[in-house]
């Protein structure tokens, strides 16, 4: 059973996954990572599912983590596992994974992509890997992902300056296959899945494993790598003034950190 900020919809063989929190943006919570975790994995075991479609409402993806939640992590850590619990679950699929893209892909937003299989984006969307900015380090496999795909000097780029990117960029970078119109993107999403539903299923299994088969065992250990180390920074000052002077809309102060 899911709650009112994810949605789960099926239909000749296709789980559409939708996140459904469109007043913040779609942020994630530690309730939203465990109910999308459970929505994978239940897509994953589900013979009736061929396809995942993962969306978000209101005209936008995700800005990321719900950093008001993640702040509660500095004195509860053991809350980020649901975090990688799903980030586990997204890069273990066996069934293909279609993300549609629109409004904001920030952070976790734009990471949870490296894992999906095609990536539909709208023309206007805004990318970003702020780790760096938050005063926290890379997650959701990016500091093994982006260097082997990208290069380091590029991937420096995008997850240690931070800056935002555009739909272009992220197409020009392979983040995304396609770019397209805001209100085309879904749709596009659901015809690219309906094509997968008519390929021959356990073909369609077996190419997915064999292109990921070659990453699979290092991409685990930077999983755990990467979240224990996050763990560590997310409870340093320089994390809690970093978050905290977003949210109270402020330029951060690092001098005292």
């Amino acid at each position: 059973m899911m709650s009112e900020y994810v949605l789960v919809e099926s239909g000749d063989g296709i789980l559409q996954v939708k996140m459904n929190r469109p007043e913040k943006k779609n942020a994630l919570s530690f309730l939203m990572y465990k109910e999308l975790t459970q929505a994978l994995l239940d897509a994953d075991e589900n013979p009736a599912v061929r396809v995942v479609v993962l969306s978000g409402q209101g005209g936008c993806f995700t800005a990321g983590n719900d950093l008001g939640d993640f702040l509660t992590a500095t004195t509860e850590p053991e809350k980020l596992s649901a975090a990688l619990h799903f980030l586990q679950a997204i890069s273990t699929m066996k069934k293909p994974v279609i993300a549609a893209v629109d409004g904001l892909a920030i952070g976790i937003g734009t990471s949870m992509l490296l894992h999906c299989d095609l990536v539909f984006g709208a023309t206007e969307t805004k990318f970003q890997l702020p780790f760096t900015r938050l005063g926290v380090v890379p997650e959701g496999g990016t500091s093994l992902l982006l260097p082997q795909t990208l290069g380091h000097r590029v991937a420096f780029e995008l997850v240690v300056m931070g800056e935002v990117f555009g739909a272009d960029r992220a197409r020009e970078l392979g983040v995304v296959n396609e770019v397209l119109p805001a209100d085309e993107v879904l749709a596009r999403a659901l015809s690219a899945a309906q094509t997968l539903t008519q390929m021959p299923p356990k073909a369609l299994l077996n190419g997915k494993q064999l292109l990921k088969t070659s990453q699979d065992c290092t991409l685990a250990e930077a999983l755990e790598a990467e979240m224990a180390q996050f763990k560590q920074a997310l409870q340093s000052a320089e994390s809690l003034e970093a978050i905290t002077a977003i949210l109270e809309k402020r330029a951060p102060d690092f001098s005292d950190c």
